[in-house]
């Protein structure tokens, strides 16, 4: 590139900044317009619950604890998701044959389909985003969103 070409988009830090900060709100609209089946629609689900739902839809049924570890919230707070979940029917709970103790949770039968196909967008978007880089640009490209996610979540405390 000559130094009388334009600077892409992202160049600098700035240049980078400004670019997220333009295509943020058009990714967050459009997240927020992925269809909600309608079976599931009238149940106010939210973001904490699409990731619940994702845990469980990507790695099969699990502990109230694990979700609590995988989400990175407290284990109270998991049960409390799983209480309104339960009670819509979205997920069942149920004991762990070979501990007591021990809740198992998993998307019921009923809704599996169709937590499937409102994730699966989402999951079809990153893999054609994600794909082509490799994994350590892939783990690069996390690890800044995370830090971003948590860098506001800093600012907002």
């Amino acid at each position: 590139m000559s130094m009388d070409e334009p600077t892409p988009a992202g160049s600098s830090v700035d240049e980078s900044i400004q670019t997220l900060l333009l295509l943020m709100p058009r990714v967050v609209g459009r997240i927020k317009r992925l269809a909600v089946p309608d079976e599931l629609r009238s149940l106010a689900l939210g973001p904490r619950h699409l990731s619940l739902l994702a845990y469980l839809l990507f790695h099969g049924p699990m502990g109230v604890n694990e979700l609590a570890g995988r989400l990175e919230v407290a284990s109270t707070t998991v049960s409390l998701m799983v209480g309104e979940l339960s009670r819509s029917g979205v997920v069942e709970r149920r004991e762990d044959e070979n501990d007591r103790r021990r809740t198992i949770v998993s998307i019921a039968d009923a809704h599996h389909a169709a937590v499937d196909a409102w994730l699966s967008k989402g999951f079809t978007a990153w893999r054609t985003a994600l794909e082509p880089l490799t994994p350590a640009e892939r783990r690069m490209f996390i690890t800044t969103f995370e830090t971003y996610e948590q860098e506001l979540a800093r600012q907002d405390s």
